[in-house]
């Protein structure tokens, strides 16, 4: 063997180590979520006054306790790149190779860009409610990213696109969709209430009260949809999405809890962290539900066509 087949040997990735790189990553994006909330909660979203500086003296200040908090979340985001470049490069050199896996990485890529970029506008625009707003929703496009990414390595081969779809795969479907609205109107709970960030950061001009409202009834009507998606599951007897859907309903009805529980106790900052991290695990939980549904019906086309026949 030459030397090149050597390095080239070398350089393999298996798909069980690939699968740790995912997994590392995907636990990555779901811990800076959480660093980022609390540099929020703690008031330290101004603990660096510059970006990517932490000020105009020092481009990495701990000397006071906010800014090592901000300081720690950008360390964290250090980590975050370079597992997902790690992701890119292994995806490339994966054995079997699949082109699948290295465009899903590269979208972890974008993300990070695109986060940083936004974590910069944040800070130059003194914690904009609405900057605040989408660094959180493009943090929930990532960690779906690396969740899919995960779940995709996890498969022996790419899952073909679904041409038609069940009844059951689109209430799924819209299920995920009111989810996903719910995890929006309560971004602009957050964006209205105490926790900015900043004693001086602006806030939504939108009493709070109002958005609590409509973001309570988008969660009651996700709630009401995942119940009717069960019913329809028993009727068809879809043994393999229990699991997922039941995971979902669980985090659902504690996020619910959760959220009410802090709005009546004056919005402390602890459940307000809880919460977010629940919110991750629910918008992840929802993703998990659409990959499966697709999974099944990718393994068991004929299946599909006699739901269809059933719904319709």
């Amino acid at each position: 063997m030459s030397s090149s087949d050597e390095a080239r040997k070398a350089r393999q990735v298996s798909p069980a180590g690939y699968i740790w790189v995912t997994r590392f990553a995907l636990i990555l994006l779901c811990v800076i979520v959480v660093s980022g909330a609390a540099v929020r909660l703690t008031g330290s979203g101004l603990g660096c006054s510059d970006w990517p500086r932490c000020n105009s003296e020092k481009f990495i200040d701990v000397s006071t306790t906010h800014g090592a908090i901000e300081q720690i979340n950008r360390l964290f985001t250090g980590l975050v790149t370079v597992i997902v470049i790690a992701a890119v490069l292994a995806a490339r050199f994966r054995v079997p190779y699949r082109k699948d896996l290295v465009m899903l990485s590269w979208g972890l890529v974008a993300g990070v860009i695109g986060q940083i970029v936004l974590g910069g506008i944040v800070v130059l625009t003194d914690l904009h409610p609405l900057a605040n707003q989408g660094h959180f929703i493009l943090s929930m496009v990532l960690v779906a990213n690396a969740l899919i990414l995960h779940q995709r390595a996890k498969t022996d081969r790419k899952l073909d696109r679904l041409s038609t779809l069940s009844g059951l795969q689109k209430l799924v479907r819209l299920t995920v969709v009111m989810g996903s609205v719910a995890l929006v109107t309560g971004t602009v709970v957050t964006g209205s209430g105490p926790h900015a960030g900043d004693e001086k950061a602006r806030r939504f001009d939108v009493a709070i009260i109002t958005v609590a409202r409509i973001h309570g009834i988008s969660v009651l009507v996700a709630i009401a949809l995942l119940l009717i998606v069960a019913w329809k599951m028993k009727q068809q007897r879809a043994q393999q999405l229990f699991g997922p859907l039941e995971m979902v309903l669980v985090i659902a009805i504690l996020q619910a809890t959760v959220g009410y529980v802090q709005y009546f106790n004056d919005i402390p900052a602890l459940l307000v962290g809880i919460h977010i991290f629940g919110a991750t695990m629910f918008f992840l939980s929802l993703v998990n539900l659409w990959m499966v549904s697709n999974q099944i019906a990718d393994a068991n086309p004929e299946m599909t066509e006699r739901n269809s026949a059933i719904v319709s």
